[in-house]
């Protein structure tokens, strides 16, 4: 499952439990007011945000259109509609949002106009006005949270860190800031001090719920030090208590088999891919996703064999999965065309196996650009091709990136090692 900072950043901007829910009495210069004139709309409010701060991710959008559907007019409750629901929708409750925060309070609409820059191409540009509103209103929590998290997309990780241990002290009852200082310390290579973020992060995380963001990262520190039985543990044991909750009703468990799947494929355990892919997909069939969300499980399952079996030298084969994944983009039509930088990457992927440096550049350059692992096979792909300007330019850009999820764990060390020897 990929996981990429900026999304992160995206759905996650109900970061924290609004101050105004527990201490309005603070005064108006204190916290963010609401200008909903509903109380049982405020209060859902402070119970989706509370939610999100406690990994409870299923049902959120349910709960966003209801405080939407009873207050239309409420800025607020439309831009949380906006952080929660997927693209494309999400964009238009975003604008809608925008729309109404002219007729909201000072602050309402100022969070909503830096969250559009912060979620958008330039997130630098949101630094200063999240600042601005952590001191205006010192006991908005949400402000210290965005603020960590905006600086942590932007590498500024000790800023990152401190806007945590704020918002913490604000309220320290849930796990989501802790977890977040501690992708601050895995990001600096401080490994020990982010298992033991991570593991306060898991204490407090209610009964019942997969707390997935602290076990990820706990094997993420396992694959920066190169122990990939430690980390496949961490994620297996991930699998049997996932499957103990109700989030295993509403969501297959295939995200967590990929993942077992693409640790071993990216450390030469080959079979042990292959089955965990096919594996994890057993779970998607007879589920209640929809069917669109199926097919593109079923698209993952042809990505990841492609992938697979490229690795094992059978390129043919490895070929014929990309071609099955370009049909299935051509088919969907407009639905289809955010999934032609998978499909290059697959291409790029599979050429580069086979040997075809040039074919894998081409491919890879139409990838996702800020994918760190797609970086990797470009450099790959460079020094192959006897470009070592280019091969040091990408193992560089794997080593700076912020985007703390699967593809920077797999990729680091190797960039790390190759940058030395150049």
């Amino acid at each position: 499952m990929r996981i990429d900072m900026r999304a992160t950043l995206g759905i996650a901007i109900a970061a924290g439990v609004l101050a105004a829910a527990a201490g309005a009495a603070a005064g108006p210069a204190q916290t963010m007011p609401m200008t909903t004139k509903s109380p049982a709309v405020h209060d859902q409010l402070v119970e989706l945000q509370r939610r999100i701060e406690t990994f409870q991710f299923g049902g959120n959008e349910e709960l966003a259109k209801k405080i939407v559907a009873a207050d239309p007019d409420f800025a607020l409750g439309v831009y949380y509609l906006s952080a929660v629901t997927g693209p494309p929708d999400n964009q238009k409750h975003l604008d809608k949002a925008v729309e109404l925060a002219k007729g909201a309070s000072d602050a309402e609409r100022r969070f909503i106009e830096t969250m559009v820059l912060a979620r958008g191409k330039t997130p630098e540009q949101a630094l200063l006005p999240l600042t601005r509103l952590s001191v205006d209103y010192p006991k908005e929590r949400i402000f210290f949270m965005l603020l960590g998290q905006n600086s942590a997309g932007l590498g500024k990780l000790e800023e990152a860190r401190a806007a945590f241990e704020k918002a913490i002290a604000l309220d320290s009852s849930t796990p989501r800031a802790y977890a977040l200082i501690g992708n601050t310390h895995l990001l600096k290579g401080d490994y020990d001090k982010a298992r033991e973020l991570y593991k306060q992060a898991r204490a407090k995380t209610p009964a019942g719920v997969p707390p997935g963001q602290p076990t990820y990262g706990t094997a993420y520190t396992y694959l920066y030090e190169g122990d990939v039985d430690h980390a496949l543990g961490t994620l297996r044991a991930y699998l049997d208590e996932y499957r103990k909750t109700k989030a295993a009703s509403e969501f297959p468990e295939v995200f967590i088999w990929n993942s077992i799947a693409r640790i071993n494929l990216e450390n030469g355990r080959l079979e042990e891919a292959m089955k965990a892919y096919e594996k994890g997909f057993e779970s998607v069939p007879g589920s209640t996703l929809s069917e669109q969300d199926k097919k593109i499980w079923n698209g993952r399952l042809h990505h990841g064999r492609g992938r697979t079996l490229a690795r094992m030298g059978r390129h043919e084969e490895a070929w014929a999965e990309a071609e099955a994944i370009h049909k299935m983009i051509v088919e969907g039509g407009e639905a289809g065309k955010p999934f032609e930088p998978a499909y290059h990457y697959l291409a790029g992927y599979v050429k580069l196996e086979k040997g075809d440096y040039p074919a894998a550049i081409e491919h890879l350059k139409q990838a996702d650009a800020e994918d760190p692992f797609n970086k990797l096979l470009l450099a790959r792909a460079y020094e192959k091709a006897g470009d070592k300007e280019n091969a040091r330019k990408a193992y560089q850009d794997v080593v700076a990136s912020t985007q703390n999820g699967l593809d920077r764990a797999l990729s680091y060390r190797e960039a790390k090692a190759k940058l030395s020897a150049m």
